[in-house]
Order: structure tokens, then sequence, then C-alpha cells
């Protein structure tokens, strides 16, 4: 729903639990508003048709999980360098490999940064709530249209499968591409504006484009032999997002604002972190949840001056560490006490606080 209220109106996806109900919903619901469905051979090509789609003015995006975003790993990348919109939305669930192929987890979150070869920057969400799916999902649509990038909703399997009330309202702000500004003989597709983006035109418009993940002039022209090109396009590429993260950046702070204690958690575990922060606070102990709700660009800043004032920060998350660097990065780490599940295991709040290290 949330893609549809974007715009959406090209999906392609292959089969894969638990990301298979999203695209079941849009088989059904799709077509009525107009969209074209196409269900691939495998999840390579759903990216690489909706990276098609994205040239051809479609607003597009794709659905999976586990495997499946790991094989899709090349062509986020090459969207990237291509500078191509398009939104992806990740079932996480175990791993690595098939794993417990139908088990929750939080186990792409690097991978969602990472993944891809050379340097390049994502949008990610992380919902935790079917609220926040909706709410994101625009988000990941309008942040790929504003910043010509790959924007990402990277939910675990316990939210992608969440019964709850959502309230969908009748407008949502909807961001679509810069266009054209000039006649198509003086045009330079990969000619930035200000904001480091540059106007995107669609095939079939008249406008001469060179798509290309070789590295690029401003043409679209491959420059394969001048070392400072490419590290002129790959800066712009990176800058487009680094300087503008402060526009782009979103997290929740729950509970005291100058904490003792302080929690962070993201997706399905911060439900539970919520709880033990309400318990900590119950017993009148001064507790926060820090909920990053963009994992990527991390809320570095922010976290860093909410942790200043804690006596003891506890990292909760559904899988070994991953999240666990970035909040090590500004926060001592002998503050940090790190509570996980590698399975689809509930942590209880009670949980998170004993082996948090907090009696209460």
């Amino acid at each position: 729903m949330g893609a549809l209220a974007a715009g959406a109106n090209f999906f392609a996806y292959y089969p894969i639990e638990p990301a298979t109900d999203i695209a079941e919903e849009m088989v059904k619901n799709g077509p009525k508003q107009g969209m074209v469905i196409f269900e691939a051979e495998d999840e390579i090509s759903a990216l690489g048709a909706a990276i098609g789609a994205s040239w051809a003015g479609a607003k597009a995006f794709t659905s999976t999980s586990g495997p499946g975003f790991s094989l899709m790993q090349e062509h986020i990348s090459y969207a990237a360098m291509t500078e191509t919109p398009v939104v992806l939305i990740n079932g996480m669930r175990e791993g690595p490999s098939t794993g417990q192929a139908t088990k929750a987890a939080q186990q792409d979150v690097m991978q969602a940064k990472w993944g891809g070869h050379g340097d390049y920057e994502t949008v990610v969400y992380s919902p935790y709530s079917v609220q926040e799916m909706f709410d994101m999902t625009v988000k990941a649509f309008n942040a790929a249209e504003r910043w010509r990038v790959p924007a990402l909703v990277m939910a675990d399997k316990m939210t992608v499968l969440l019964m709850e009330e959502v309230v969908i309202p009748e407008k949502v702000e909807v961001v679509n591409r810069k266009r054209p500004k000039v006649p198509p003989e003086q045009f330079k597709p990969f000619e930035p504006e200000e904001d480091l983006v540059p106007p995107m035109p669609e095939f079939g418009e008249g406008y001469r484009v060179h798509v290309t993940g070789v590295t690029h002039d401003e043409r679209g022209i491959p420059v394969s032999e001048d070392p400072w090109a490419h590290h002129k396009l790959v800066k712009r590429l990176c800058d487009k997002i680094r300087k503008n993260r402060d526009k782009i950046v979103e997290y929740e702070l729950y509970g005291d604002p100058e904490p003792q204690v302080l929690l962070f958690a993201y997706g399905f575990p911060a439900r539970s972190a919520k709880e033990a922060v309400n318990m900590l606070r119950k017993k009148d102990v001064k507790a926060a949840l820090f909920r990053p709700k963009t994992l990527w660009p991390f809320p570095d800043k922010e976290l860093k001056e909410v942790a200043a004032k804690a006596e003891k920060v506890i990292v909760v998350e559904w899988n070994y560490g991953q999240m666990l660097h970035n909040v090590l990065k500004v926060v001592p780490e002998e503050k940090v006490s790190f509570v996980y599940r590698i399975g689809e295991i509930p942590i209880p709040p009670e949980q998170i606080l004993e082996e948090g290290g907090v009696r209460i």
C-alpha cells in the first residue's frame, strides 16, 4: 500500500519467503492501479528489470529476502553507479546461506550498506511496525527519486508478517525525480546541479543517454583511462548522500532525554527494548531507547550526543553484532553491553535488562 501511495507502477520479484507475502499482495492490488507486475526467473533478473523500468520512466521496486538479496548486490552497485532510482524491500531472515529459511532475524543490515563492490551510498530504512512499513516505503520511494539512489526498506520477517492497525492517509507527500530543463542538444545526462544530483530523462523522449556501469563523464561516455575522472564521479555519488545526511537521517528517542541507561535497538527487537525502558522508568531509573529509523546514513552524531549522558548503553540485535560496530565508533566500549539472539528466539524485556547487566 505504501508503494502504491508513492506512485509505484512497476514491480518485479522472484518468490522467496517471507517476501512472497509482499508479492502476493502486489499481484492482487497493483494491476487495479495500473501497475505492471513481472515475475522474474531469479532475483538478479528482478532487480535488473526494475532498473530498466526506472529508466523508462517507471517508479520501480522489488522485494526479496536473504539469499535473494545477496544475488542482487551487483545490481545495487550498478544502480548506484548509474544513478537509477529504485526501491528494494527486504524481509530479513536467518543466514548464512539458506539457514532456517522461514525464521526471522536481522542478518542483512550490513549487506544493505556494504554488500556491493566499490564506494557508493544507499538510503536504508528500518521499520518496526505495520504503520512504519507503510510510511517508510513511501519515504524510500521519495529518497530514491530525490537523490537518484537505491533506497531500501530492511524489515525483519516478524515486522513483514505483523497484523496491526495502520492509518493510510488520503494523501501522502510524493517526490518525483528532477526532469531536464534544456533541449536534448544541450543536455548532459550526468551533469549535476548544486545538490550534486543530475536531472533524469526517460528513454523515448529524444534525449541521448548512454547508461553504463563503466566510469563515465557528464555525457555518460565511458572514461576508462583517466583515474581522476573516476575519483570525481564516485566522490560525487557518495557526497550527494553524505553532504545531505542531516536531511535524511531519522531516529526516535523514547524515554528520558538524559538517561542513566540507554538502550539501542531497531526493527522488531526495539518493541521489547521499549518495554524494558518502561520497566526501568517504573522503578525510577532514568532510561531511554535510541531507535535508528535510518540505518544508513547511520545517526552517529545523534547517538553520540545522547549516549554521552548515559552510564550504560545496551545494544540489542537479532544477529551477532552487525550494528554494534557502529555504536562502538561513538560510544566508549566500557559503557556498552551487547544482548543478542542469532536465530528466531524472542528477547523478552526482562532478559534484555538481565543480560545487559541492569538489575531492577
